[in-house]
């Protein structure tokens, strides 16, 4: 059986199915509208509570990334449209408070997933999560995990992120699920905890308790192996364990290659996090911060202070290395509800990025409020994406001129910061020595170059085998931004998913690539193939 990889490693177990048995039915009970909203208003209320104390039981203990993502519950839990909702159906529909929760739930979710942007179809399982917990607590089954032995392969439908975390990590060897996508916060989880996971795997219902091997590499679980495939896995697995301790053991190693070549290795984040695990797996600063997950995961516009306070976070972390944080990227394919955008036939090509930000621009100075203070405490660059002509530069620039003096006149302190512009069409890589005239630094998106080159939508699974980032016309424009940014002093920094191929590694840095940046997790992996590599001809 194959899925699809979300957490790598390789897993010896046996198998439990997680079945979930939450029975919202009213039974013969006579619905009184007024007790129904009572009993959902203290669910809720209990259910809050119980998320406050997981979030102080998660930061006690330094799961900061399981505290983010109960407090984006939170958010959920107290939303006003959702509480109303489902008050509004308890009203009309002379049902239970069960059954409005579940209608509620399973309405959203399916908005939420027929939305294009896979980090948005990924929340729905964040609205089923805050449902079903309430939803337990009004039948009294308050805590649904299943009992686990050791070495435990958990197959399920899908997994809430507040059901992975009540799961005893000790025994708990790896996930599998029928459901689920590598944005999903239990993928995040499970990322996070060092457990291999696949999803999208549609497995048999009479497997539990059988031998299995999970390769999340492959991405193929292996049901009631032979002794020979057992065995050639179990070599395997004791080999993976050496790998890993062979990479944490670079974590305090220069990104020097073997003929002497610094290379600055960022991170890529979206969050605090993210942040703290890029300095973990030892990140020489944040090559990218995308700041439009603050606005995701808000119920409206953040505002000046809060995405300030997220930087300033950040910024102590950091210690003095450089928070390279890329201006708001919404709009297009990556919409949030309170922006009321327009639809558009052809999202990605569309209002999104900086063409969004010069058309609101009391949003944008909202955030570059947030981030010329955030300066004045640290080492802050800019990164402006989409850019495809100077005049964008031009307006944006006198843009931050405007915010600054402001600041500087309300007597708040701030700071000045290097601008680099994304390369991410063919227009700015054509015009590359022109806008690296503009900017401080370049940064090249692979992801989105790939993209508008070959004319292909990279989330349309039918074309995956067209959508390569090693095709001659992407590595010629490549070629053409690093030389002419090198020819203008300016330093040239990849950030797509070409950067975290390590077989690609020494191509890219014999091409003149100055700067990798990639996920967290991906760091100490790129470190090893920095170190093994020989960029001079």
């Amino acid at each position: 059986m194959f899925g699809k990889c979300v957490s790598d490693g390789i897993a010896i177990g046996r198998i439990t199915i997680y079945n979930r048995r939450i029975s919202p039915d009213q039974g013969s009970r006579k619905i009184v509208p007024k007790k129904e909203i009572a009993r959902f208003n203290e669910a809720r209320k209990e259910a809050r509570g119980l998320l406050e104390d997981n979030i102080s039981i998660e930061l006690a203990d330094n799961h900061a990334t399981n505290a983010e993502i109960l407090e984006s519950h939170l958010t959920i839990i107290d939303d006003p449209e959702y509480i109303n909702a489902i008050k509004n159906l308890i009203r009309k529909g002379g049902i239970s408070a069960e059954q409005a929760i579940e209608n509620i739930r399973d309405s959203l979710n399916a908005k939420f997933r027929a939305l294009d942007d896979p980090y948005m179809q990924a929340r729905a399982e964040d609205i089923q999560d805050v449902s079903n917990r309430i939803i337990r607590i009004l039948v009294g089954k308050n805590r649904n995990v299943p009992k686990l032995g050791s070495a435990t392969i958990l197959l399920a439908d899908d997994l809430s992120p507040s059901e992975t975390m009540q799961l005893d990590k000790n025994k708990v060897v790896a996930f599998v699920t029928r459901r689920g996508s590598k944005l999903s916060h239990t993928a995040i989880l499970s990322r996070t905890m060092g457990i291999p996971a696949i999803v999208g795997v549609d497995f048999p219902s009479d497997c539990d308790g059988k031998i299995a091997i999970v390769d999340a590499y492959k991405g193929e679980v292996i049901i009631s192996p032979s002794d020979s495939v057992l065995n050639s896995y179990m070599e395997e697995l004791e080999k993976d364990r050496r790998r890993i301790d062979e990479l944490k053991a670079l974590v305090d190693q220069p990104p020097i290659t073997a003929d002497g070549k610094y290379i600055n290795l960022w991170a890529n984040v979206g969050n605090i996090y993210d942040v703290n695990k890029a300095i973990e797996n030892g990140a020489e600063g944040i090559g990218l911060f995308r700041s439009e997950f603050i606005y995701i995961n808000s119920d409206d516009f953040p505002s000046e202070e809060k995405q300030y306070q997220i930087y300033c976070s950040a910024i102590r972390l950091l210690e003095g290395k450089p928070l390279t944080i890329r201006t708001i990227d919404l709009g297009g394919d990556k919409q949030v509800p309170y922006m009321n955008m327009p639809h558009e036939d052809n999202p990605a090509m569309g209002n999104r990025a900086v063409r969004y930000c010069l058309g609101h621009k009391d949003v944008f100075k909202t955030e570059i409020r947030a981030i010329l203070r955030a300066a004045a405490l640290g080492n802050v660059r800019v990164l402006l994406p989409m850019i495809i002509s100077p005049e964008e530069i031009w307006q944006i620039k006198e843009i931050f001129h405007e915010v600054h003096e402001e600041l500087v006149a309300e007597g708040i302190p701030c700071g000045y910061v290097p601008i680099g512009a994304m390369i991410e069409t063919p227009a700015a890589a054509i015009i590359s020595d022109i806008i690296a005239n503009e900017v401080d630094f370049l940064s090249i998106g692979t992801n989105d170059l790939t993209q508008y080159t070959l004319a292909v939508d990279r989330q349309n699974t039918d074309l995956e085998f067209i959508c390569d980032y090693h095709h001659n016309a992407i590595l010629r424009l490549l070629k053409t931004v690093i030389i002419n940014a090198h020819d203008r002093g300016k330093r040239v920094c990849v950030c797509g998913e070409i950067a975290r191929d390590t077989s690609f590694t020494e191509t890219l840095l014999r091409m003149g690539v100055d700067e990798l940046s990639v996920s967290p997790n991906q760091l100490l992996k790129v470190k090893q193939a920095i170190r093994n590599a020989r960029v001079s001809h």
